[in-house]
């Protein structure tokens, strides 16, 4: 009996069925709507360091779902490409030279070669990489759909800015407050950005989320940070330092309006507009002083509950709205500029955050909601009932709401307000590596668009991708490409020179992929109503909020232009837990790179110190070495092996920790499928009677695995699928002789979780087609059938005995032998039976007092 040949037949049903383009689909009006499946993977970023072992799982997952629906005739659109613009490329520019794109392009056929080696039935045909031209062109004009629709608008904004590199950073390249590449202290610079209007769709963007098959997480994740919320704007009048009315104003968006009354202090964001004008000479210093300290904290710092606060007295005050009572005006970081109005009125009687300043500063603090607790000495953060504020005095928090609007609205210093935590998307980047923004700056028409015709606006080539150290991109220092002329007038003209974020591209790659050779239209209107929306997205939770919501934006304005069909994108989504590695950690919970620990006894010890440490899961990473590399996993046990044991690990959504003995097991599995087909195929119908025990067995087997196997890869639950091919292995290998027509079914349900070893037996069962396009296997619920089942009966919730049945008995006779059981005597015997409760095929429940 030979070995089984994994080395061999992997790479040859690779090439199959690359050369003969298998998997290539077209939009085949045959196939009805509800015989048409897209299928879609999350877009991967080629990094230098390639795929590691959990990239594959939700590649997996889609992969063995789409061979199963082709063999259940539908029409399956499964894509793969590359989101290519990126940080990574451009800084790796910076320090070698090497152009982005020669680097980029080199880590795409890295992946692409990683990706074939696992053997998923992508429709190569359809890639498509962020970073062409052909591509980005369609990125550029949509974001010139959303500048003429006035949702892309220009404004001064603060940054994320590192004085040693001399460029803005985007939130990912900050850690703990520095620069994750120099490792300087980074601070903020206000500089001019585009920015996308997408709070415009804010309401759509929540309310739109019920009807889509999401997990509950992450749709709470993403009205969160929506952020809905009905309170009311409030106007302070500006007083200056002695108390008397400027011409300013000040407007604050709360929840709480009702306690108007407690307000005792004023604070704005370090960045508010308003600053210059509010600052008395006296206090400009200190504020001066106060805001650079504040330029260098990162808004999580800034934001932080357990540290302790800071501000700075702004030198004037506002005039409570209510009860015309002079409240200072504050400065302190702990307010954002990017949340609300970037002020707040303070109520620290009934605010933690606000109690505590007041308590360090040494300001008023005033009940205004019952409380069970001394307010100088806590906040009260419950309700209660209003008390100090003189017409709400004795009302409940709703009813105080309301008569509270009604008194702003009739003075006209305040108005009911929807408001949302979720601001407006900073669109532009100052980098080289990314998006040209389409539009020319003209001293005459002002901004100008590139005219759509010409398309796409082409990244030039550069001697150097260093910062220019102003805030702007590399490309503002390039003359011959900043200096055009204006597309209106014709006059000299400058070109924008930000570059739009990596988000761009991969907020519309999933309509790209639906006609990706379209040089006329980002695509066809026939090709999105065959395909759109999505049926089944498949990617980690990390992208919850940003690119999902990001996505939905987009989509939604491409639907308001009449260029998709669909309100959104992405039907049902599926988050795949993460897969994790082994890692050992010191007592004083430090973490120990794998390679720097031994095993002694069954103890894991650090080489260096002699410390026993405690093994744990944890995040592969480089720094822990414990990163697995799936090339090395393929070589060692084959990709349907690693495409398997991703599988076998535990269900699709939860995290789990890799473990080489696991593989190990899935592999023998694999070895023990081959040594099946090795047997002899004898042709007996198994739809007859048979004889043979042996093969009676075997065929119920089979049947329940057909059962489950169909079940469980419609429903995901892949784990348990192969747990019963793996009962149906084991039966059926006692056999001297294997039915054909059985093998030949196993074969098909086993063909999309092993793709290779199922080409492989299909051929040696005389096929000469791929197994790919052949009809999934129906089930056979007679043999299917158990002879027996167990009834479980109960005495007063409890269980007390158990009993075997044939299945379908009738109740009756379920209760009476219930009642023979000795487990159940012993609670029933001198007792009055009150009730029975039988469950066909279940139960027996007795009820005695």
């Amino acid at each position: 009996m030979s070995k089984y040949p994994f080395q061999n037949i992997e790479p040859k049903w690779q090439k199959y069925w690359e050369d003969n383009k298998i998997f290539k689909v077209y939009e085949d009006e045959k196939f009805a709507k509800d015989k048409r499946r897209y299928v879609l993977d999350m877009f991967p970023y080629p990094s230098a360091a390639g795929l590691h072992v959990g990239h594959p799982e939700g590649y997996t997952a889609t992969d063995i779902y789409c061979r199963y629906l082709r063999m259940n005739g539908y029409n399956v659109l499964h894509p793969m490409g590359f989101d290519a613009f990126g940080l990574p490329a451009e800084n790796y520019a910076i320090k070698t030279g090497t152009h982005p794109k020669v680097t980029t392009n080199a880590n795409i056929e890295k992946f692409t070669q990683q990706i074939k080696s696992l053997g998923f039935s992508y429709d190569w045909d359809r890639c498509v990489s962020t970073c062409e031209p052909d591509y980005y062109k369609w990125t550029q004009w949509i974001f010139l759909q959303l500048y003429k629709k006035g949702l892309a608008y220009e404004a001064e904004t603060p940054i994320n800015w590192c004085p040693s590199c001399l460029t803005g950073l985007a939130n990912e390249e900050v850690k703990e407050g520095k620069c994750e590449r120099c490792g300087a202290i980074v601070t903020h610079k206000t500089i001019r950005q585009w920015i996308l209007k997408i709070t415009e769709y804010a309401d759509r963007l929540d309310n739109d989320l019920e009807g889509l098959d999401w997990p509950e997480s992450v749709k709470a994740m993403q009205h969160n940070w929506i952020g809905k919320s009905t309170g009311a704007e409030v106007t302070f009048t500006v007083a200056d330092k002695d108390g008397k009315p400027t011409s300013n104003q000040l407007t604050v968006y709360t929840t709480r309006c009702d306690t108007l009354f407690g307000a005792t202090y004023m604070v704005v964001s370090p960045e508010h507009k308003i600053i210059p004008e509010i600052t008395t000479a006296e206090q400009a210093d200190a504020v001066k002083k106060y805001q650079e300290e504040a330029a260098k904290k990162s808004d999580l710092e800034r934001t932080d509950l357990a540290k302790d606060k800071t501000g700075v007295f702004s030198g004037s005050y506002a005039i409570n709205p209510v009860n015309g009572k002079l409240i200072p005006i504050w400065i302190a970081d702990y307010v954002l500029i990017s949340y609300g109005t970037g002020a707040i009125m303070a109520v620290p009687a009934h605010d933690d955050r606000d109690w505590d300043f007041a308590k360090k500063f040494n300001l008023p603090i005033i009940e205004v909601l019952k409380s069970e607790v001394d307010v100088q000495q806590q906040a009260w953060t419950e309700d209660g009932i209003h008390v100090n504020s003189e017409f709400l005095d004795g009302l409940n928090k709703q009813d105080a709401i309301n008569k509270m609007l009604e008194f702003l609205e009739e003075k006209k210093i305040g108005r009911k307000a929807i408001n949302y935590k979720l601001r407006d998307w900073i669109y532009s980047r100052q980098r080289y590596w990314g998006e040209p923004i389409p539009l020319v700056h003209c001293p005459s028409c002002g901004t100008v668009p590139v005219p759509e015709e010409e398309l796409p606006l082409t990244l030039p080539e550069v001697k150097t991708y260093q910062p220019t150290g102003t805030g702007e991109s590399p490309l503002a220092a390039i003359d011959e490409w900043v200096n055009c002329k204006c597309p209106k007038c014709g006059g000299a003209a400058k070109r924008e020179t930000n570059t739009m974020p990596q988000w761009g591209g991969s907020c519309w790659y999933y309509l790209r992929y639906l006609d990706p050779h379209n040089d006329k239209e980002f695509c066809a209107k026939d090709k999105e109503k065959y395909w759109m929306p999505v049926d089944l997205y498949i990617g980690g939770a990390e992208h919850a909020v940003l690119h999902l919501l990001y996505a939905r934006f987009w989509h939604k304005v491409l639907y308001d232009i009449g260029v998709v069909s669909t309100k959104e994108p992405f039907q049902r989504l599926v988050n795949q837990g993460m897969i994790t590695s082994f890692a050992f950690q010191r007592k004083n919970k430090t973490l120990v790179p794998v390679d720097e620990v031994e095993q002694k006894d069954d103890k894991f010890i650090e080489k260096a110190t002699g410390e026993e440490l405690e093994q744990i899961v944890a995040k592969m990473s480089k720094s822990l070495k414990n990163v697995v590399n799936p090339d090395d996993e393929i070589k060692a046990y084959g990709a349907d092996s690693v495409r398997m044991y991703e599988m076998f690990m535990g269900p699709l959504t939860m995290s789990k920790p890799w473990s080489t003995q696991g593989i190990v097991g899935i592999h023998r599995f694999l070895e023990k499928v081959w040594s099946v087909s090795e047997k002899p195929m004898a042709d007996i119908d198994i739809t007859g009677k048979l004889e043979d025990k042996a093969l009676i067995s075997a065929r119920k087997t089979f049947a329940q695995t057909v059962k489950k196997v169909t079940d469980d890869t419609a429903t995901l639950n892949f784990n348990t699928a192969i747990s019963q091919m793996m009962i149906f292995i084991n039966e059926v290998s006692k056999l001297n002789e294997v039915p054909k027509s059985m093998w030949a079914d196993f074969v098909k349900i086993l063909s999309p979780y092993a793709p290779h070893l199922g080409e492989e037996l299909w051929e040696k069962l005389g096929n000469s087609k791929t197994i790919a396009y052949e009809s999934w296997p129906t089930v056979n619920a007679d043999f299917a059938k158990d002879d027996e089942v167990q009834i479980v009966v109960m005495v007063n919730g409890k269980l007390r005995d158990k009993f075997m049945a044939s299945p379908n008995t009738d109740q009756e006779e379920l209760k009476s032998t219930a009642f023979t059981l000795e487990g159940v005597k012993k609670f029933t015997d001198g007792h009055e039976v009150v009730k029975t409760i039988v469950v066909p095929n279940k139960l027996v429940n007795i009820v005695v007092k």
